[in-house]
């Protein structure tokens, strides 16, 4: 098998971050009629550049299979449209927005933070490839272009609407097989005293907190602010500023500006420079002994349900979410060892998970069934989710999760 290359700068990958096996498409939820087919399985094979050190998953996957029609409407989380709304009003005022600006947003999901804007009377476009999802949006008054963001997009915007003052992409740097085109968009839609954010989960606390069940195969890259520099340099954009952030279990929000623009830096960004050579991020030393621990998660998990299944207790899981399905897919866990997962999203209820074929049911099936344990898979919501179903200990019922490592929370 021939080498890959990186696709930032070309370089051999001749590095594994590690090989979590074959897994199906972590959003592709089955309908119950289709529960005797067999789930379409890729590798799923994260490595690390040896020359930018972007850790990167295989492209085995075109992006017109995963993201057309898709399953994830940021609107139902809670703590989501709040990050948003705060967002929103940081970057107005910062920026000095107002009904003359102009703020794209790219993988604009279903309006969930376009939506703050236009109640601001502030002219929005929402750039979304998923069309049911732009759908939602729209309802929200949110103008939405159905495409994947390239510079060709980015032209066709400047073209049809101007040049942003600000644009936000939240969670989809990662998302792009073609990151070079990606960047260069934003950098062609920018005006030239512009202002790109970019969120993304920080690759740091993916290594320090072995949060291997987020890369998946949506995920093509994962993301150090060292290697998003590097390829900003390299496609017309410089950062300026970042800010680390508690979403999604560490992530970084970095401004950019154009290679042209005069905002200077700030001492946050120095400080996480700083940080990040301190862990040695650009060296293959940091990547070094991932995989194993990997396994020790997966071998720990499958240990405690294997016991609590012998006892005689149940166990359910809370929030069918791609992190979950890496997690139960790479440990090959499926009914015999977890009854059902629980879902507050309608469009994830009566589908099976990808894999594992695990029921999902609206959460009020936990009343109903009233496991023993309930194993939260986006662990990075456990705050909320156990809020919103703290009447789960009223049958002496008790939350766990599994990454960074096992444990029962209550």
């Amino acid at each position: 098998m021939t080498t890959p290359n990186c696709r930032a700068c070309g370089t051999d990958l001749k590095h594994t971050l590690v090989d979590l096996g074959l897994s199906p498409l972590a959003n592709s939820y089955v309908p119950l009629d289709q529960a005797d087919q067999t789930d379409p399985l890729y590798p799923l094979h994260a490595r690390v550049c040896s020359n930018c050190f972007l850790v990167q998953v295989d492209d085995v996957v075109p992006p017109s299979d995963i993201f057309s029609h898709y399953a994830y409407f940021s609107s139902y989380s809670s703590s989501w449209v709040e990050h948003a709304r705060n967002y929103c009003k940081t970057a107005t005022e910062r920026l000095g927005l107002g009904k003359d600006s102009f703020v794209v947003e790219v993988a604009s999901n279903d309006g969930y933070l376009l939506q703050h804007f236009v109640a601001k009377s502030i002219p929005v476009l929402g750039v979304e490839p998923a069309a049911n999802v732009a759908e939602e949006a729209e309802k929200k008054g949110v103008t939405s272009l159905v495409a994947f963001f390239g510079k060709e997009t980015a032209e066709k915007v400047v073209v049809e609407h101007g040049h942003a003052n600000l644009t936000a992409a939240n969670n989809v740097l990662a998302h792009v097989p073609d990151i070079n085109d990606f960047v260069s968009g934003f950098a062609a839609v920018l005006a030239d005293d512009g202002v790109s954010t970019f969120e993304f989960p920080h690759l740091l606390n993916l290594l320090e907190k072995t949060q291997f069940d987020t890369i998946y195969h949506e995920h093509f890259s994962y993301l150090s602010l060292y290697a998003v520099e590097k390829c900003f340099e390299s496609n017309g954009l410089k950062v300026f500023d970042v800010e680390e952030l508690p979403t999604h279990g560490g992530s970084l929000r970095v401004w950019a500006q154009k290679t042209i623009g005069t905002r200077p830096e700030t001492d946050r960004l120095a400080a996480l420079r700083a940080k990040e050579a301190e862990a040695g991020i650009a060296t293959l030393a940091c990547y070094e002994g991932f995989d194993a621990k990997c396994r020790k998660i997966r071998d720990d998990l499958l240990a405690f349900l294997k016991s609590a299944k012998a006892e005689g207790k149940t166990v359910a899981g809370y929030g069918a979410a791609a992190k979950g399905n890496t997690l139960l897919n790479y440990c090959d866990i499926g009914t015999d060892l977890i009854d059902f997962v629980v879902d507050a999203n309608p469009h994830k209820q009566n589908t099976l998970l990808p894999g594992s074929h695990i029921p999902v049911h609206a959460p009020d099936h936990l009343k109903v069934a009233k496991p023993d344990y309930v194993l939260i898979l986006p662990w990075n919501l456990s705050t909320e989710i156990m809020k919103s179903m703290s009447h789960v200990s009223d049958w002496g019922g008790k939350f766990m999760v599994a990454i960074p490592g096992v444990e029962v929370i209550g």
